[in-house]
């Protein structure tokens, strides 16, 4: 993903890496990930979806 333009779908603005705060079952962690200035959203990496948060999800239901 580095070198990669990546615009907004809503705002057509350029994504900035920010720090984006996940919260999931009252837990949270974070992550920098390329985020609108402008609305907000967030572009979230299948590699991060399909890892670290499933991962998360399923320490939490173990609980």
């Amino acid at each position: 993903m580095e070198n990669e333009i990546w615009k907004c779908r809503k705002c057509g603005m350029e994504l900035t890496e920010q720090n984006v705060v996940f919260d999931y079952l009252s837990l949270n962690f974070s992550e920098k990930l390329p985020r609108c200035p402008k609305c907000g959203r967030v572009f979230i990496p299948r590699e991060l979806a399909n890892g670290k948060m499933v991962e998360v999800e399923a320490q939490l239901e173990e609980k």
